[in-house]
């Protein structure tokens, strides 16, 4: 296809390309002028040609295929959260909470409504406030200067804390494998995530460090029930991380402690002493529900100052209704201990299928959260395919790579609603499901 591309930096090619896209005369699928030929059209180096498909590229604009070329990126979403649409299998790839262990907040709303809030008042409610400057100075340092905003659930407060320090292209680094709201987050801002491993010990040193030195400029945490693989920072890990960041203090780091009340691991932070750019994010979802729809953030001044300056031109914000129910929630003395028995409950009902799994000869660990982390020794979308046509739908870790583009070899499972014949059987049948791919392998090879 020939097209009128024009410009003699990067940064006018870039542009001129996705003027193009953007008025329909290039296609998703189309194939863009290799690197060599782009150049001399252009009459320009030939590495100012690769930065400009680059730049196309990081933004997530085009794609590049190997031999295939380049070419103009499709829709491509990242996958969700949640129950599958329209499917008769056994659904074990939600990451939803227990319905049954998400408090009923009836008695607490027939409490909350009183005057209203208008324009003008501090936008968190007092008792919030307060309770969320205890929740959160209990996992600080002592002394350490902070603010709290309140946002409109966790992914909220990330895509407003990546905004108020980041422009399109700046590099985030981002846990591998990695939560799937995290990766489409990055996506849609056009930044570019750069991969850091975990191993059961959390993000890995050596990776923290290799993002560092390619100017990441924002790190995102998850330093317990790390989603999909269900590890939690331990003390010496994250006291190497620490060590690390303080070499870079104005690099924005974001933990993000989904589970929090839910956890049975302690939580240690790689956030140092004296870092300048940080912030703690504990949203509410995962024990009061997804559809409570707020998230804490503890940071230092000047990024909640920008966090609040995010907030003022849209949401302004949060429900002070919403914001008195989780207030109410989470001082009930009943409520909490609900919260807890919901957290030892996952915990128990993954231990027993890690147990389960370990009979058949596959060897989990439970981890921390709402879901297992399943290693096959096998592709893990030849497996899931197996498990279809035995009556489960799961979620292959395919899903949340970011970096090795290999076929993963994982499951994550969301399997605490299942009762012990259920568990059992969904054993048994991973079991059964990676010695037939492994027969095919072998007769293939």
């Amino acid at each position: 296809m020939i097209v009128d591309i024009e410009g003699r930096s990067a940064s006018e090619i870039a542009e001129s390309l996705r003027t193009l896209i953007e008025r329909g005369e290039l296609r998703p699928g189309d194939a863009l002028p290799p690197v060599r030929a782009l150049a001399e059209q252009l009459g320009v180096n030939r590495n100012t040609a690769v930065s400009a498909y680059r730049q196309l590229i990081n933004a997530g604009v085009v794609v590049t295929r190997g031999r295939g070329g380049t070419r103009v990126a499709g829709a491509s979403p990242v996958a969700q959260e949640g129950f599958a649409a329209d499917t008769a299998l056994r659904d074990l790839a939600t990451g939803n909470p227990d319905a049954s262990y998400i408090p009923d907040p009836s008695d607490a709303l027939a409490g909350i409504a009183r005057r209203p809030v208008l324009y003008g008042e501090p936008v968190i409610d007092p008792g919030l406030d307060d309770w969320a400057n205890e929740w959160m100075s209990a996992d600080l340092p002592s002394g350490t200067p902070m603010r709290i905003t309140v946002t409109s659930g966790a992914a909220d407060a990330v895509e407003r804390l990546l905004a108020q320090a980041l422009t399109r292209d700046d590099a985030v680094a981002l846990e591998d494998p990695c939560f799937l709201t995290s990766i489409h987050t990055v996506r849609v801002a056009g930044y570019r995530p750069v991969p850091v491993p975990v191993d059961d010990e959390g993000m890995t040193v050596e990776g923290l460090r290799a993002a560092l030195e390619q100017g990441v400029r924002a790190v995102i945490c998850t330093p317990r029930a790390q989603n999909p693989t269900g590890a939690s920072l331990s003390e010496q890990r994250a006291a190497e991380l620490r060590a690390v960041l303080a070499e870079h203090p104005y690099v924005l780091v974001i933990e993000d402690d989904h589970y929090s009340l839910l956890s049975r691991q302690p939580k240690h932070s790689m956030i140092g002493v004296g870092h300048r750019r940080w912030a703690l994010v504990r949203s509410v979802s995962k024990f009061l529900g997804p559809d409570m729809c707020l998230a804490v953030t503890a940071s230092d001044p000047e990024t909640a100052d920008r966090l609040a300056m995010r907030l003022t031109p849209g949401t302004t914000w949060v429900s002070h209704l919403l914001q008195r129910l989780v207030h109410a929630l989470v001082t009930d003395s009943d409520v909490r201990a609900g919260i807890e028995r919901a957290g030892v409950h996952y915990a128990e009902r993954n231990a027993r299928f890690a147990e389960l799994l370990t009979r058949q000869g596959v060897h989990a660990a439970p981890g921390d959260g709402l879901n297992v982390w399943v290693p096959l020794g096998a592709p893990a979308r030849d497996v899931s395919e197996q498990l279809m046509r035995r009556g489960w739908l799961v979620r292959p870790g395919d899903e949340f790579a970011l970096g090795d583009r290999t076929p993963s070899e994982r499951l994550r499972l969301t399997v605490h609603e299942l009762p012990d014949t259920d568990l059992s059987k969904l054993a048994a049948d991973i079991g059964a499901s990676v010695r037939a791919v492994r027969d095919q392998q072998r007769m293939a090879g």
